[in-house]
């Protein structure tokens, strides 16, 4: 297996940037994995891009349905793995504070796999619809399917929220809509019945039977090896949080997530968020590398306004 060899790397260094200074023991270790492991196959790929990519062509006409889990793994360039692996942290973390480890792991696996056999089934439909071969014959690879899946399962534990897309205010429940049609818009090179198989697998699960059979699935394969807190997903029962051991970051019991996430977020929209990231990693000078360490996720943002002024003062 042969690594990558690029002139700039200019992304990969960004990436590692944000997760350096967010710090590693603040990511759980779910959403540490995944990163890790799509960095990995992007600088090691299991195959060549074109072998990895899916397609109607390749994956159903000539039966190579391993590309379903190959193609969500891997990335065109660095700063296609760096815009995707971005939106992650921030995503992953999120859910995974809100779902657990396990469950997070589960539900990953499975938009994964779904959002590829949806991807077919719409370049299928399209191929019919309009006798147009090139729909089944286009190849489509990278993470953003399964991100618009979790945008949605985001905003649904949000529904009172706003994101603003290009400046205007949407509500939550139609930002990953107006982020399909915007993306579409500016950037047409990117996989727009992609990114359309990944909200509809989000709305499957939101809204849908899917999170009720991925339940019964667990159930039946692990018997009551399932914690409360899981069941408490797929059953609406409820359960309680569990504050991690050894590990930096906090779990959050599902109940104050939603009224924490304000804090955490300072009130910025994910693009805000991005955007105020790369200003960090490539202006982050001396005194900011003496700083504390980065306080856990949920801190709360008036104490540390609080913190500062108290300092302010003893000066």
């Amino acid at each position: 297996m042969r690594g990558r060899h690029r002139g700039s790397h200019m992304g990969l260094l960004l990436l590692a940037s944000q997760v350096f200074q967010l710090g590693l023991d603040n990511i759980p270790p779910v959403t540490l994995g995944v990163l890790a492991l799509n960095v990995y196959l992007y600088l090691f790929p299991a195959a060549p891009l074109m072998q990895t990519c899916v397609s109607v062509q390749q994956a159903y006409w000539l039966k190579d349905w391993r590309r379903l889990l190959l193609s969500p793994l891997h990335h065109v360039d660095d700063w296609h793995l760096y815009f995707n692996m971005a939106s992650f942290l921030w995503k992953g973390t999120r859910l995974e504070q809100r779902l657990g480890g396990a469950w997070f792991l589960y539900l990953l696996s499975v938009f994964s796999l779904l959002t590829g056999f949806v991807y077919l089934a719409l370049e299928a439909a399209l191929t019919e619809l309009t006798q147009d071969q090139s729909y089944s014959l286009t190849c489509a690879v990278g993470f953003s399917g399964v991100l618009f899946a979790l945008k949605v399962v985001c905003n649904h534990y949000q529904p009172g929220g706003v994101t603003h897309v290009m400046g205007i205010p949407v509500a939550n429940r139609y930002a990953s809509w107006a982020e399909l049609v915007i993306i579409h818009v500016t950037s047409p090179g990117t996989s727009f019945v992609g990114h359309l198989a990944g909200i509809l697998v989000g709305l499957l699960y939101t809204s849908g039977p899917l999170k009720t059979v991925m339940g019964k699935c667990a159930e039946l394969v692990s018997g009551n090896g399932l914690d409360s807190r899981s069941r408490g997903y797929y059953n609406s029962s409820g359960s309680s949080g569990r504050s991690g051991g050894s590990t930096g970051y906090r779990q959050q019991a599902p109940d104050d997530t939603s009224t924490r996430q304000g804090s955490y977020t300072g009130g910025l929209t994910e693009e805000e968020q991005l955007q105020a990231a790369i200003r960090n990693s490539l202006n982050e000078g001396g005194e900011n590398r003496q700083r504390r360490a980065p306080p856990p996720y949920g801190f709360n943002a008036a104490e540390e306004i609080r913190q500062r002024r108290l300092m302010r003062f003893d000066r």
